[in-house]
């Protein structure tokens, strides 16, 4: 009879077991999704932003024996806006490359309509994430527009503003979403926990009324959640990863883009899941230790 008591006792806890572990993997996984969402979310909008390119142009006025001197001011001009903070990639464009991008845009292939380089040399400039903010943009413009050998400095800053405006609203969602899913993974391993303590509120009990310490009852227990937690965090890190691969093979994306980011990820989840499964396990043990023994028939 004993034994198949011990048994049973041995099947509950293990089946509880599995349910935490599998708690935990499940909220985990959700929450590793949608940190990956939020970094590849902030890389595409850096990378939208990068396309948003303003215009640096060189004087088109100049004496045709004076070209040798104007090419060499204006190879000059073109490393010094390279240099720039703002600057995150800069082309030069000469006057023959600026005519035959007119004519790819208009669908001309004659040479009948332009006179021989009509179009001015010019820089096209990409600038870094952070400078198309519209607060920032037009000081980025000015340091540009600054650079001796530069005449003008074009660009479409509505467009600019609007595609910012919207990056950062949708951003700011997926991070809010981030947020959310960081709060319901805390209380969900937390009920998760609370269940499984509950179960052997008995046995912390009689362990106290036997003298045993509070830290001695809680030591096994924390090391327990240390152990769940952990193997909760890799089976939904496995499980993310898998799924991640699956998605960027079909689109045709490359796996890893920033592994500095994806390493920080994977150490927050394994965080996440071990800090919140030692923290609740504490807390919910610490409860039966302060509570009495006919409170635990009505916990």
């Amino acid at each position: 009879m004993a034994k198949s008591v011990d048994e049973f006792n041995k099947k509950r806890l293990r089946s509880s077991n599995i349910t935490v572990v599998i708690s935990i993997a499940l909220v985990l996984f959700l929450l590793g999704l949608m940190g990956l969402i939020l970094i590849n979310a902030q890389k595409y909008s850096d990378y939208i932003k990068e396309q948003l390119v303003v215009n640096a142009y060189f004087d088109e006025n100049y004496d045709a024996k004076d070209s040798v001197k104007i090419a060499k001011l204006e190879e000059e001009t073109f490393k010094k806006v390279q240099t720039l903070a703002p600057v995150k990639k800069a082309t030069y464009i000469s006057r023959s490359m600026a005519a035959i991008e007119a004519k790819k845009s208009m669908g001309i292939d004659s040479d009948a309509l332009f006179e021989e380089n009509i179009f001015p040399s010019s820089i096209e400039v990409a600038l870094k994430p952070e400078f198309v903010d519209p607060a920032k943009i037009d000081e980025a413009i000015k340091e540009i527009k600054s650079v001796p050998g530069i005449i003008d400095v074009k660009n479409d800053s509505t467009l600019m503003v609007d595609v910012y405006n919207n990056l950062s609203r949708i951003l700011k969602w997926i991070f809010g979403f981030s947020i959310l899913f960081l709060v319901l993974a805390v209380v969900l391993i937390n009920n998760s926990i609370r269940l499984k303590i509950f179960s052997k509120r008995f046995i912390i009990k009689t362990m106290q009324l036997v003298g045993a310490k509070r830290r001695f009852i809680l030591k096994p227990f924390i090391i327990e959640a240390i152990i769940l937690g952990a193997i909760g965090s890799v089976i939904g890190l496995i499980a993310l990863g898998g799924v991640w691969y699956y998605f960027t093979s079909q689109i045709g994306s490359a796996f890893v883009q920033d592994n500095n980011q994806y390493f920080w990820l994977v150490i927050l989840v394994l965080g996440v899941g071990v800090f919140i499964s030692v923290l609740s396990t504490i807390f919910a043990t610490w409860r039966f230790l302060k509570s009495n023994v006919d409170d635990l028939y009505y916990s």
